[in-house]
């Protein structure tokens, strides 16, 4: 599956999700990408067909059992983490 967009996802939609946005945006800038719309949203908004791709911090993991194409950060602020699992995705 082609990934054109990603949603960033926290529980309330402003802080977290925000941070992670600009490190995925920055990211995908250094893995050689282009194209892919990055956006960021709570949780709550978070649903198949909102976005290709979903990236999710570790806490609430549980609460995005339903989506199907997801990253799950370990550590939000790890940019290393964060590229080899967008590489992954985005192969």
């Amino acid at each position: 599956m082609s990934v054109k967009s990603i949603m960033c996802c926290c529980g309330s939609g402003l802080g977290s999700s925000l941070l992670v946005r600009m490190n995925v945006e920055k990211a995908v800038k250094e893995l050689g990408f282009s194209g892919i719309d990055v956006q960021h949203s709570s949780l709550s908004s978070a649903v198949n067909g909102a976005a290709d791709l979903f990236v999710i911090g570790k806490d609430l993991e549980a609460s995005a059992g339903e989506l199907e194409n997801k990253i799950i950060l370990d550590n939000i602020l790890d940019m290393e983490e964060l590229k080899a699992k967008l590489q992954t995705k985005l192969l």
